[in-house]
């Protein structure tokens, strides 16, 4: 048996077997000529889809990142901006305080309504860090507290029309907290209004 016939036999059979399946292909293109038709409509109608999604411009609004925050002067009871992250009491614009400590306390400006309407805002409350003495007498904590239950730690908030200040972490703290937070008469928590 010479070597090259094996081949000739494959190329023979595959010869056979393509003119029979493009003898089919062609009989059913020619019995359902509208198929045809439709998927090439179809493929057309799928890489047009696919040419415009590629060439169409990403439009969502990029995420900006806040890079200040709320204060409150009181000396002036207004409202100023001054860089994310600050520990208060800041300096504020009007100066220290009488006292000689700094007038700068942030300020939890809120709001209910989710446009960009400033009459609806509103200072929940204000926030500064305790002093030193007495921080340094705060009861520890347990190791397994949650992070919102620890937030107010060394803290010390009050309301706007508030002479004294109260822990954060006691009752008083969370009573001011919870007032500031409550659901309007439509059941809608207030949120957090960044500086612009």
């Amino acid at each position: 048996m010479p070597s090259g016939q094996p081949s000739d036999e494959f190329d023979d059979i595959w010869e056979i077997l393509r003119e029979r399946l493009w003898h089919s292909l062609r009989e059913r293109i020619n019995a359902h000529p509208g198929a045809v038709i439709a998927a090439a409509v179809g493929s057309t109608i799928l890489l047009l889809i696919i040419v415009i999604a590629l060439l169409t411009p990403d439009k969502r609004p990029p995420v900006q990142d806040i890079e200040t925050e709320w204060y409150y002067d009181l000396n002036t009871g207004k409202l100023f901006t001054a860089a994310k992250g600050l520990t208060p009491p800041i300096e504020a614009p009007s100066g220290p305080q009488p006292n000689g400590e700094p007038a700068g306390v942030r300020a939890y400006v809120l709001t209910y309504s989710h446009a960009s309407d400033k009459s609806g805002r509103y200072i929940g409350f204000l926030e500064t860090s305790a002093p030193k003495d007495l921080a340094a007498h705060w009861p520890t904590r347990p190791a397994h507290t949650n992070p919102a239950s620890t937030w107010g730690r060394g803290k010390l908030i009050r309301r706007v029309e508030d002479k004294n200040w109260a822990l954060a972490d006691s009752k008083e703290g969370r009573q001011i907290f919870e007032e500031a937070f409550a659901p309007n008469a439509d059941g809608e928590r207030p949120i957090s209004c960044p500086p612009e």
